[in-house]
């Protein structure tokens, strides 16, 4: 069995990441393409790779025909298979970008998704130290206010500092 394709493993990681077939996918970016502007874009990368895909498919088998065992290579072919050669890790290359690229659009996604959550904690956790629910200090009776700023000591009366 070959080794799965950059496309193979795009299609892999927006499945996984969407938690859906890339077909389903594949019409939501279609049909609404502002309520999933992430999905948008990792959908228009992977038809990319479609292309980039079939081209690396394409220079693979004109180097195996130019380079076939039983063949001995024309003192003519030997500018062809290098430039093969050459268009090949071009296009392999161009197949890696965009599996990365793909990749950052799902981290996107993700923290994303961790952003929105996190204003709601710290609201949270600000309303809770505005009211009387933070810890008082254990020299301090629960009846008595908090200190304020203005009646702790000044930093000439704590002594010289280096």
């Amino acid at each position: 069995m070959p080794d799965a394709t950059a496309l193979d493993q795009a299609t892999t990681m927006i499945e996984k990441a969407w938690g859906r077939p890339i077909e389903v996918l594949e019409s939501i970016a279609v049909r609404s393409p502002c309520d999933a502007p992430l999905l948008r874009s990792a959908m228009h990368i992977r038809a990319s790779l479609v292309v980039t895909d079939n081209t690396v498919i394409v220079h693979q088998d004109r180097l195996h025909a130019l380079t076939r065992p039983d063949r001995v290579p024309a003192f003519y072919d030997l500018e062809r298979i290098t430039g093969s050669a050459a268009n090949l890790r071009v296009a392999q290359a161009e197949s890696r970008t965009s599996l990365q690229a793909i990749g950052h659009v799902i981290e996107a996604r993700e923290h994303a998704a961790t952003a929105v959550q996190a204003p709601a904690a710290r609201l949270t956790q600000a309303a809770i130290a505005r009211s009387g629910h933070a810890p008082r200090p254990l020299s301090q009776a629960p009846d008595q206010p908090a200190p304020s700023a203005a009646s702790s000591p000044s930093t000439s009366a704590l002594g010289p500092h280096r």
